[in-house]
Protein backbone atom coordinates (compact mmCIF):
# COMPACT_ATOMS: atom_id res chain seq x y z
CA UNK A 1 0.00 0.00 0.00
CA UNK A 2 1.34 3.63 -0.83
CA UNK A 3 0.69 6.75 1.15
CA UNK A 4 -2.32 7.92 -0.98
CA UNK A 5 -4.20 4.27 -0.67
CA UNK A 6 -3.36 5.26 3.76
CA UNK A 7 -4.63 8.42 3.03
CA UNK A 8 -7.43 7.75 1.61
CA UNK A 9 -8.18 5.61 4.01
CA UNK A 10 -7.91 7.90 6.78
CA UNK A 11 -10.17 10.36 5.41
CA UNK A 12 -12.80 8.13 4.77
CA UNK A 13 -12.50 6.66 8.30
CA UNK A 14 -12.60 10.73 9.57
CA UNK A 15 -15.24 11.50 7.61
CA UNK A 16 -17.52 8.24 9.19
CA UNK A 17 -16.64 9.09 11.99
CA UNK A 18 -18.20 12.51 12.04
CA UNK A 19 -21.17 11.31 10.47
CA UNK A 20 -21.58 8.49 13.63
CA UNK A 21 -20.89 11.45 16.20
CA UNK A 22 -24.01 13.51 14.60
CA UNK A 23 -25.83 10.92 14.83
CA UNK A 24 -25.35 9.53 18.25
CA UNK A 25 -24.71 12.47 20.34
CA UNK A 26 -28.14 15.12 18.51
CA UNK A 27 -30.52 15.12 21.44
CA UNK A 28 -32.63 12.34 20.90
CA UNK A 29 -35.91 13.23 22.75
CA UNK A 30 -38.38 15.86 21.94
CA UNK A 31 -40.46 17.17 24.55
CA UNK A 32 -43.97 14.67 23.90
CA UNK A 33 -47.31 14.56 25.71
CA UNK A 34 -49.15 11.95 26.37
CA UNK A 35 -52.84 12.86 25.23
CA UNK A 36 -55.72 10.59 26.71
CA UNK A 37 -59.31 10.87 25.55
CA UNK A 38 -62.39 9.24 26.49
CA UNK A 39 -65.19 8.82 24.16
CA UNK A 40 -63.98 10.82 21.55
CA UNK A 41 -63.63 14.16 24.56
CA UNK A 42 -59.86 15.16 25.62
CA UNK A 43 -59.54 13.74 29.16
CA UNK A 44 -56.39 15.17 29.55
CA UNK A 45 -52.95 16.13 28.39
CA UNK A 46 -49.41 15.24 30.12
CA UNK A 47 -45.66 16.28 28.97
CA UNK A 48 -43.81 12.32 28.82
CA UNK A 49 -40.44 14.60 30.86
CA UNK A 50 -42.63 14.37 34.09
CA UNK A 51 -42.94 10.75 35.76
CA UNK A 52 -46.59 10.20 37.08
CA UNK A 53 -49.65 7.74 37.62
CA UNK A 54 -52.79 9.06 36.03
CA UNK A 55 -56.03 7.03 36.78
CA UNK A 56 -58.14 7.77 33.64
CA UNK A 57 -62.33 7.14 34.72
CA UNK A 58 -62.64 3.83 36.68
CA UNK A 59 -61.14 1.53 34.91
CA UNK A 60 -57.52 2.81 33.31
CA UNK A 61 -54.29 3.46 35.32
CA UNK A 62 -51.82 5.02 33.00
CA UNK A 63 -47.73 5.77 34.18
CA UNK A 64 -45.65 8.52 32.29
CA UNK A 65 -41.91 7.08 33.28
CA UNK A 66 -38.48 7.67 31.79
CA UNK A 67 -40.12 9.48 28.70
CA UNK A 68 -42.36 6.53 27.70
CA UNK A 69 -46.63 6.46 28.27
CA UNK A 70 -47.49 3.07 29.64
CA UNK A 71 -51.11 1.26 29.98
CA UNK A 72 -50.39 -0.65 33.31
CA UNK A 73 -54.10 -1.77 34.78
CA UNK A 74 -57.36 -1.89 33.57
CA UNK A 75 -60.39 -3.59 33.93
CA UNK A 76 -61.88 -4.28 30.56
CA UNK A 77 -62.08 -8.61 30.30
CA UNK A 78 -59.01 -8.61 28.03
CA UNK A 79 -56.54 -6.29 28.65
CA UNK A 80 -54.80 -5.76 25.42
CA UNK A 81 -54.22 -2.27 26.20
CA UNK A 82 -52.00 -3.43 29.43
CA UNK A 83 -50.38 -5.97 27.37
CA UNK A 84 -49.33 -3.53 24.67
CA UNK A 85 -45.38 -1.95 24.88
CA UNK A 86 -45.05 1.48 26.27
CA UNK A 87 -45.07 4.30 23.80
CA UNK A 88 -42.96 7.73 22.86
CA UNK A 89 -43.01 8.51 19.80
CA UNK A 90 -45.46 10.67 17.25
CA UNK A 91 -48.41 9.01 15.93
CA UNK A 92 -48.32 5.75 18.72
CA UNK A 93 -51.21 4.86 20.60
CA UNK A 94 -52.82 2.52 23.06
CA UNK A 95 -56.79 1.87 22.60
CA UNK A 96 -58.55 -0.08 25.02
CA UNK A 97 -61.81 -0.48 23.25
CA UNK A 98 -64.16 -1.48 25.73
CA UNK A 99 -63.39 1.46 27.77
CA UNK A 100 -63.40 3.68 24.69
CA UNK A 101 -59.79 5.16 26.42
CA UNK A 102 -57.18 6.32 23.74
CA UNK A 103 -53.84 7.62 24.68
CA UNK A 104 -51.90 8.76 21.48
CA UNK A 105 -48.78 10.58 21.64
CA UNK A 106 -48.14 14.14 19.86
CA UNK A 107 -44.73 16.15 19.77
CA UNK A 108 -42.61 13.32 20.87
CA UNK A 109 -39.59 11.66 19.31
CA UNK A 110 -39.99 10.76 15.09
CA UNK A 111 -40.99 7.65 14.36
CA UNK A 112 -39.16 4.58 12.65
CA UNK A 113 -39.60 3.30 9.46
CA UNK A 114 -41.27 -0.19 9.52
CA UNK A 115 -40.37 -1.09 5.87
CA UNK A 116 -39.43 0.37 3.26
CA UNK A 117 -40.94 -0.41 -0.28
Amino acid sequence: MKKNDWILIAVVLAVSAVFLGVYFFRPQQKDGAAVVTIDGEVFGSWPLSEDRTVEIGDGNRLVIKDGKADMVWADCPDKLCVNQKAISREGESIICLPNKVVVSITGGEERELDAVT
